[in-house]
């Protein structure tokens, strides 16, 4: 089975877009949610893992106002009943210390955004790809 929601969390809406076409173009039709902070995921999950057996897919941008990415990361991983999620960290951030510390958090993945676009876009291409042949959980 695979994964039928994403949350693609970018504070850029740019970003975001170029994300969820490229997605496209891999081939992912299911749902994306585009969200734009770091409490907003913490809020969807809070609505949506608590009373179902939804198991997103979560995109993360490390640089967000309200809580960043990491903050974020650290909550999915620390708590039992989201641990299981994948995480892919998607940011333009390419310093050595936070790509250790996100992997060290518990992210699945993680990839930068290259400054040139089509590039960009070929990565998300990929990307998309591979979440076809990815198998989710099953929480049943």
């Amino acid at each position: 089975m695979a994964f039928s929601t994403i949350l693609l969390v970018d504070d850029e809406p740019a970003h975001a877009t170029i994300v969820e076409r490229n997605l496209r173009r891999g081939g992912y039709l299911h749902d994306i949610v585009k969200l734009e902070n770091g409490q907003q995921v913490t809020d969807w999950l809070a609505q949506h893992t608590s009373f179902s057996l939804v198991s997103p897919f979560i995109i993360l941008d490390i640089n967000m106002p309200i809580k960043n990415g990491i903050e974020v990361l650290a909550e999915i991983k620390g708590s039992a009943s989201t641990r299981h999620i994948p995480v892919v960290m998607l940011t333009t951030t390419d310093n050595p210390a936070e790509i250790n510390q996100c992997y060290q958090l518990g992210c699945n993945a993680y990839i930068t955004k290259p400054l040139i676009h089509d590039e960009f876009k070929d990565k998300v291409k990929k990307l998309g790809l591979f979440l076809n042949v990815m198998s989710a959980p099953n929480l049943h």
